[in-house]
């Protein structure tokens, strides 16, 4: 079990969000804006610059206000704040407007260097919060955690190590390392790991539209720990909880 933060995702999630513009009057403001209402796979098309979002393995979204992905060619993990314009997308599940989108820090895993891990890649503690953000879908794991940080802008680096074994190939570790940015404060993190990799050697074998538990190991502030989602190559397979920790700083990663 994941260790339960009495907060709420608003601050942590607010410190990273797009500047929204406002009328004079605040009656006029929509505050349905201010937060994000799903994370999605951004995915460019080959041959040419338009995309589509993933919402989930059976939902695809078109956008409909926007011809090109913000991030280029990139496929990314990304908060979205959307309006469902209630009608079939053009070989896509619904037509949405997109009313703004933040990229969540998207890599792929890393090789297990055994005795060097921990000079590689750090072992600075971390707790994952429990909250919907914190999931695994669509070929990523994506994760909210928290950490000690002094909050001047330095960044810490976070990385997601390949750990399997032949008896058990579904084993990932999550390392921090704060590059000595140590403080009394917390901060909350946002980071979107692929498993399947797509452009890295480094991946899960292909579950075969079986689901299977995944493992996950992580320092957390009691030491270390263990814990499972439920994995599907390519499908979505554990949601979490709309409740998270009400941070209002925000690591930066890298």
């Amino acid at each position: 079990m994941l260790k339960k933060f009495k907060w709420t995702i608003a601050a942590g999630i607010a410190a990273i969000l797009p500047a929204l513009s406002s009328c004079n009057k605040d009656n006029d403001y929509d505050y349905s804006l201010a937060q994000p209402n799903a994370t999605v796979t951004v995915k460019p098309l080959d041959g040419n610059k338009s995309f589509y979002l993933q919402l989930d393995d059976k939902t695809t979204l078109q956008p409909d206000n926007m011809a090109t992905s913000p991030f280029g060619d990139k496929e990314v993990r990304a908060f979205i704040n959307f309006t469902d314009l209630n009608q079939e997308g053009n070989g896509y599940t619904k037509k949405v407007k997109v009313n703004w989108m933040k990229e969540i820090l998207t890599k792929n895993m890393v090789k297990d260097l055994g005795s060097e891990n921990d000079s590689k890649y750090g072992n600075n503690t971390i707790e994952l919060i429990d909250s919907w953000v914190t999931i695994v879908e669509d070929g990523y794991i994506t994760l909210q955690f928290v950490a000690p940080a002094s909050l001047t802008g330095k960044a810490h680096e976070v990385n997601l190590i390949y750990a399997g074994t032949e008896k058990d190939p579904y084993i990932v570790e999550f390392r921090h390392n704060a590059h000595g940015d140590y403080g009394y404060d917390m901060a909350s993190g946002f980071v979107a790991f692929r498993l399947d990799g797509k452009d890295s050697e480094l991946k899960l074998p292909d579950t075969q539209g079986k689901t299977v538990d995944l493992t996950f190991k992580y320092m957390s502030f009691s030491g270390p720990k263990s814990i499972k989602f439920k994995y599907c190559t390519r499908k979505t397979t554990e949601t979490g909880k709309p409740e998270t920790g009400d941070i209002s700083q925000v690591i930066s990663l890298k």
